[in-house]
């Protein structure tokens, strides 16, 4: 490679957040999880990884949020240099996992009080990270109090406040009502813009995916590898109108088309 290709070639790798080479999981059972698989995901960006249950979506997650390591492969996360005391990678999973004998205040500072974060930081970043996701007057009451909707609030606010440059979402609104799911659609893409974190979003449903992302992922059944992807066109900002719209509901089916594509199945 000459030194012009290399410097384009590392100015290219500098606006990574996440670059998975040749990655692939075999699990000690003997279970393939996923097939050599390569992925790169830019800084700011927003990509949801849709498939069927169980086709290496939440071990792409893991893997990249370094609590797993992949059998073959390499897994490059860039993590920015200016961030604030605390965790490069935020995770938010499929369930809240709140402790139940402390306040929303004490789940949400817990990663910060576990880094040695000073108490008056803690308190203050987490006034922060709950504003941003709508509970500024819920700091005092315990996880037993809240809806389903406001405990995922809660998670997605832990996963805030260490500021991180990577958001890790494995199908955080599966559980909930069509309705609080709308909505919490909704206002994950006002942080989103307002953040510019980069967000690798794992869902099932082919609506949220399409709704949500810059650039949409299909992955086949086990072992999982890439099958498809698609760049989602929609105004900004996001909203009901695009939901209703026709540009959506055409990109939704071409995503579904592919989907079941990807799993084998008969087309109509």
């Amino acid at each position: 490679m000459s030194a012009l290709a290399a410097a384009g070639a590392d100015a290219a790798d500098l606006k990574l957040a996440v670059s998975l080479r040749g990655v692939s999981k075999t699990y000690d059972n003997g279970v393939e999880a996923l097939a050599p698989l390569d992925l790169a995901i830019r800084r700011g960006e927003f990509v949801s990884l849709l498939g069927p249950s169980g086709c290496g979506k939440s071990t792409a997650l893991r893997l990249i949020a370094g609590l797993s390591t992949p059998t073959t492969g390499d897994v490059a996360v860039r993590r920015g240099e200016d961030a604030r005391v605390g965790h490069g990678i935020g995770f938010v999973f499929q369930e809240p996992t709140l402790m139940p004998w402390t306040t929303v205040a004490g789940n949400i500072g817990l990663p910060l009080k576990l880094a040695g974060v000073a108490a008056a930081e803690i308190d203050a970043r987490v006034r922060e990270a709950l504003t941003r996701v709508g509970l500024g007057d819920f700091a005092t009451v315990y996880p037993r109090e809240l809806s389903g909707g406001m405990k995922m609030r809660v998670s997605l606010a832990r996963a805030l406040v260490t500021d991180p440059d990577i958001l890790l979402m494995d199908e955080p609104f599966a559980a909930l009502d069509e309705i609080t799911r709308f909505r919490l659609n909704n206002d994950l893409l006002v942080l989103w813009r307002g953040l510019r974190k980069t967000v690798v979003f794992v869902t099932h449903s082919v609506f949220e995916s399409v709704y949500l992302s810059e650039r949409v992922i299909v992955m086949t059944p086990r072992p999982g590898r890439i099958s498809a992807e698609f760049r989602i066109t929609a105004p900004t900002p996001r909203d009901d109108a695009f939901r209703t719209s026709v540009s959506y509901a055409e990109q939704c089916r071409d995503v579904s088309v592919a989907l079941a594509r990807a799993s084998g199945e008969a087309l109509p």
